[in-house]
């Protein structure tokens, strides 16, 4: 038998644990109650589903990257849970499941070939005290999630250890001063990741100019790069080296080794886009005016480049950034195309800030924008005509709602405080686009392509 000492030891025990936040002992495949909410925009009656209500700390994917999984019923998020872990949500019936342990910064990355999820690590640090954009001159580690073992264990309540679904894919070097900034190729054999100025410096060629910081932020000075890691053997190369700080590194999703990223300065940029192939050259992507003001740029199509051409600044506006972003001249959702270089404007608000996060549908179909008052906007590409989709998503909200479709064409995910007893905590929500919008027939508009 136990003695009275040890059994009061044990009874310390439990009581302790029993105080800890779910959290401090969540793992891998734990799964949490739905908190799943269908209503209808008070405003214009469309269908959201809010997957997330609690106001514990979620944010989307940023809307550069894929935000469902491979097989469209799982939408992967930031969130507070479990603090430093990645969670998924199932569309359907609201579950919601912790899908890495361990931690990560940046990033996450989700296949689309398959139901897999790429992260960054700091293995250093605990899980809730990663280093933001991978501030050590530690070694990182890529690292891969079997979602799809690990969400039909974590269905079945079967799951396993975390190492039965997470696989080491290689380790950056400390030296090499990498960020959580990561984006897959299109044929998911490799992985892109930013490098530090210390690394980019090293391989810029002899003579380059450095660009300084420009703008009040005090950001945008080079070097900065891009490196990529083989899925398979964790090999490490260097694909580019830039003057400039890098920004949003995208790929395009049917296109296999195109690249399309940002110079960063936190605001207007002399030359925001820039896209390249894979050992050729680094190319503007839609070369701006000093009075542009581009910004959030997305690949949505197999050619096609969406971005926002800023009007929420007064005419005679001109600072430290610049005479930009004003409505004197041409302002709103643009679309660039990849191969032609040809843009075209698909819509503008007639007042407010302009569209500032913008997306479009993969089939060419529509485009999405959202404004300084967190409301959406829709535009039919076939039309022009473009409506307001969703609003109340609070302006004091903490962050923008980010819009960003579905490979289908025939949702949208935000995350909006919508719901929320603060007017600033955000959820996780996707709205779906009327029947009335989806059937449209098109047989009497002359489209010229």
């Amino acid at each position: 038998m136990w003695k009275p000492t040890i059994r009061k030891q044990l009874v310390g025990v439990l009581l302790s644990l029993s105080l800890l936040p779910a959290s401090a002992m969540a793992g891998i495949g734990d799964t949490f109650p739905s908190e799943r909410k269908l209503i209808k925009d008070p405003v214009t009656g469309v269908n959201i589903a809010f997957l997330t209500s609690r106001p514990v700390g979620d944010s989307k994917i940023y809307p550069t990257h894929p935000q469902w999984t491979a097989d469209g019923e799982w939408l992967v998020f930031r969130s507070n849970r479990v603090p430093g872990e990645a969670m998924a949500v199932n569309e359907q019936d609201g579950t919601l499941v912790q899908i890495s342990e361990g931690g990560y910064f940046g990033m996450l990355v989700n296949a689309q070939k398959s139901n897999t999820l790429y992260l960054m690590r700091d293995p250093q640090f605990a899980a809730d005290k990663q280093p933001r954009y991978g501030r050590s001159d530690n070694d990182k580690q890529i690292i891969e999630v079997n979602l799809g073992t690990l969400l039909a264990d974590a269905r079945a309540k079967q799951v396993k250890p975390a190492s039965h679904y997470q696989r080491v894919v290689g380790v950056v070097p400390g030296s090499m001063g990498a960020g959580g900034d990561m984006a897959l190729d299109a044929a998911e054999d490799i992985i892109y990741f930013r490098i530090g100025r210390e690394e980019a410096a090293r391989h810029l060629a002899e003579g380059t100019e450095i660009e300084p910081n420009f703008g009040p932020r005090n950001m945008g000075a080079g070097p900065t790069g891009i490196a990529s890691m083989n899925l398979n053997t964790g090999e490490i190369d260097l694909v580019v080296a830039l003057p400039f700080q890098l920004g949003h590194i995208q790929t395009n999703p049917w296109v296999t080794r195109e690249l399309v990223f940002c110079w960063e300065t936190g605001g207007k940029s002399p030359q925001r886009m820039w896209t390249m192939k894979v050992g050729g050259e680094v190319k503007p992507l839609y070369p701006e005016a000093e009075y542009e003001w581009v910004t959030h740029e997305a690949v949505i199509t197999p050619d096609e480049v969406a971005f926002a051409i800023m009007g929420h600044r007064e005419v005679g506006t001109n600072d430290a950034w610049g005479p930009s972003a004003s409505r004197q001249k041409p302002t709103g959702l643009g679309i660039v195309n990849l191969r032609t270089n040809e843009m075209r404007i698909a819509g503008q608000t007639r007042s407010g800030s302009g569209l500032w996060h913008v997306h479009g549908s993969p089939d060419g179909r529509w485009a999405v924008g959202d404004d300084f008052e967190r409301s959406l906007y829709l535009i039919d590409r076939t039309t022009d005509e473009m409506m307001l989709l969703s609003t109340g998503h609070k302006k004091t909200a903490k962050d923008h709602t980010h819009p960003t479709f579905s490979r289908d064409g025939k949702k949208i995910q935000i995350q909006s405080a919508m719901l929320s007893e603060d007017d600033r905590t955000m959820n996780i929500a996707v709205i779906y686009l009327p029947e009335r919008l989806l059937n449209r027939s098109y047989q009497d508009v002359k489209r010229l392509d």
